[in-house]
């Protein structure tokens, strides 16, 4: 873990540091606004949803791609499939090349939709948040991205990690739709259904011999 912390901040030095450095002459060239008026709660939130869907989508083929080509998964993706059960510390955690190439659809959508710079510092924010979420481990049955429709979350990430590079499913980095309608998280739902039977298997051997038996164990 602290190798993890240390390549991380590594990499954000050399290469995430860098290019900050020309963010703000790249905004200025995709069109996005620095100025007043402030964009309205309606539009933030329309752009949003435009950004994820984008990212998800273009994100879904990408990191498909890095397990699909054998040079790409080898020599850049394999890095970050050193953790088989991640933690939130390990979403940044990649080859120098993997950051740059799937840092592309994290800006395709502003620079196809182009808002106000609120917006942008928004949608990064949200985006690096909902890594973490995705990485963390934990599948918490309150959580707020619970209510999001087609919401992977930890759980579907988990999987595609604990397969490892034998993993040709659940590639979407936020969503479930792409993975459902291309047919790469048949895997993941097989396991689902295999240990839905297991656990009702349990808690009827459990119930027969008198005794009692909690989902949650």
């Amino acid at each position: 873990m602290l190798n993890c912390y240390k390549d991380v901040m590594i990499m954000f030095f050399l290469v995430v540091g860098p290019l900050q450095l020309v963010s703000y002459p790249s905004i200025q060239m995709i069109g996005i606004r620095t100025g007043l008026p402030l964009p309205s709660v309606w539009e933030v939130a329309a752009q949003l949803v435009v950004y994820f869907l984008i990212e998800d989508y273009t994100n879904y083929w990408l990191h498909r791609f890095l397990h699909m080509n054998r040079w790409g998964y080898e020599n850049i993706h394999k890095v970050h499939h050193e953790y088989e059960a991640p933690i939130g510390f390990a979403a940044p955690y990649a080859h120098w090349a993997e950051i740059l190439l799937l840092g592309i659809p994290s800006f395709l959508g502003p620079a196809i939709v182009p808002g106000h710079l609120i917006t942008f510092w928004l949608w990064i924010a949200l985006r690096q948040i909902e890594a973490i979420d995705t990485h963390k481990g934990y599948d918490f049955p309150w959580a707020i991205t619970k209510l999001i429709p087609f919401y992977g979350g930890a759980d579907h990430h988990d999987y595609h990690h604990y397969v490892g590079g034998q993993s040709q499913s659940n590639f979407a980095s936020v969503f479930t739709y792409c993975d459902y309608i291309y047919g790469t998280d048949k895997g993941y739902r097989y396991q689902k259904k295999i240990l839905k039977k297991l656990k009702e298997d349990l808690a009827n051997v459990v119930e027969q011999n008198g005794g009692s038996y909690k989902k949650s164990d």
